[in-house]
């Protein structure tokens, strides 16, 4: 089979092609494992942190992707459409796992970096760690769903937000034009405002309803109730701490932070920016329940994320495109 694969780690600063396209034998199968063929995998952020060693794979070489579609190729469910998300197994017995938190596992593995993934076109995968992929959604549609779209509706739920109180989003890729959407069917009394520091992504944002769009450090016109920052940097952190309304919550929805700008947390004005009951609350990870509901909620509201393709050789492509900020929604390979 064709497979982009993982060798060493790499800065994509100067190293834009870490991917070598192979052939490898099509994934052996453990007890409880199905074969997938898969059809598109989605390309995320955390793929990023994975290649420059932020939250390094477990072995080398290593397939990345774990946004993947496919078809159950053997079993009782041959024939089935099916999704795999970041979440590819974890222990089911823990205390964490036995109170429906199995995303905080200490033997979560996670799919393309602890097993291998999608960017390649078979894979193996735990038959109970599978989604079926409601029929009114594509292929294309479903892969960003799995990821950038669960984790970001975990994240919405962690925020406790209330119909008409405020929304701040930090950053408008993959993850947060999907946040935004989801956020206008769930809270459509509530106002949504974006930060980034690129012009095109406001722009973006305000074509899909954001009250209002700015630079990351530019104060929106009202103090906001939840913000959920999806930045790979910590600048982002402090500037969000500045206009949360007393009591509000600040979600940072990053599997790891750069380290370039880490001194701008260590600068944090506690008068201004914690005092006042503010909350910094971390996203770890998916349950299989957050992306299973999220699939059904996305069908039903018509949740549908915007996306780039590319063939699965131009994944090194899309990846230096993803490191160098254009973006506008999420990327997706055909397999």
């Amino acid at each position: 089979m064709k497979a982009m694969v993982l060798e060493s780690l790499a800065d994509l600063g100067t190293r834009q092609s870490p991917l070598r396209l192979t052939t490898l034998p099509e994934p052996d199968l453990n007890e409880g494992d199905v074969l997938l063929r898969v059809t598109r995998c989605g390309v995320c952020h955390t793929e990023l942190d994975e290649i420059e060693g932020r939250t390094p794979p477990l072995h080398l070489p290593v397939v990345l992707g774990h946004q993947v579609v496919g078809v159950i190729e053997d079993g009782e469910k041959k024939g089935q459409r099916v999704g795999v998300a970041w979440i590819a197994s974890a222990c089911g017995t823990c205390a964490h796992c036995l109170a429906g938190n199995e995303n905080l596992c200490a033997e979560f593995k996670a799919t393309g970096r602890d097993v291998n993934g999608g960017y390649a076109e078979y894979m193996a995968v735990r038959a109970d760690f599978v989604h079926p992929i409601p029929g009114s959604i594509s292929d294309s549609e479903a892969a960003p769903l799995l990821c950038a779209g669960a984790v970001g509706y975990r994240a919405l739920k962690l925020c406790n937000l209330q119909d008409g109180q405020s929304l701040g989003l930090m950053g408008f890729g993959g993850s947060n034009h999907l946040v935004l959407k989801t956020a206008r069917h769930k809270y459509p009394k509530s106002q949504i405002f974006v930060f980034s520091r690129n012009a095109q992504e406001r722009e973006f944002a305000l074509s899909l309803g954001a009250a209002w769009a700015g630079a990351i450090e530019q104060g929106p016109p009202v103090r906001l109730d939840a913000i959920i920052d999806a930045t790979p940097a910590w600048r982002p952190v402090s500037a969000a701490l500045k206009v949360l309304s007393p009591g509000g919550r600040l979600l940072i929805n990053a599997i790891r932070k750069e380290e370039a700008d880490k001194d701008a947390l260590l600068q944090l004005d506690y008068s201004s920016q914690l005092w006042m009951e503010k909350e910094i609350k971390s996203v770890a990870n998916v349950t299989r329940q957050d992306v299973r509901e999220f699939l059904d909620l996305a069908a039903q509201a018509e949740i549908r994320p915007e996306f780039q393709e590319y063939d699965l050789e131009d994944a090194n492509q899309a990846l230096a495109e993803m490191k160098q900020g254009k973006i506008r929604g999420a990327k997706v390979l055909r397999i």
